[in-house]
């Protein structure tokens, strides 16, 4: 009877938390029989985790320069547009006329020569 009671003591003293924080549970046969594979598992988790780490941070990177590449492409495209705005004979006329350049557009089509 007397031995019934102290297995059950044990198994409840088992379950604690005093049990479990003071290093009791590492004297278990369980843990004691098991030991490298519980290694083995607690190296993969780092590992996993690490991965996932070093996973998200190449995400982000990826997000940052995918942002800039937008903000690059959006200011090429303004620049040359504005480019071709620029570069037409009426707004090339007026900003002659602006400067006080004296330049007269051609009033003959230009020709071509042949040897």
């Amino acid at each position: 009877m007397e031995e019934v009671q102290s297995t059950k003591k044990k198994k409840e003293n088992r379950f604690s938390l005093l049990y479990v924080l003071g290093g009791g549970i590492l004297k278990e046969e369980f843990v004691v029989k098991h030991t490298r594979m519980i290694v083995l598992i607690v190296i993969l988790i780092f590992f996993f985790i690490g991965n996932r780490y070093t996973c998200m941070q190449k995400l982000r990177e990826i997000d940052r320069l995918q942002q800039q590449l937008r903000d690059v492409r959006f200011e090429a495209l303004s620049i040359s547009s504005e480019l071709t705005g620029n570069s037409r004979q009426s707004q090339i006329e007026l900003l002659i006329e602006e400067q006080g350049i004296e330049l007269e557009a051609a009033k003959n089509p230009p020709y071509e020569l042949y040897k």
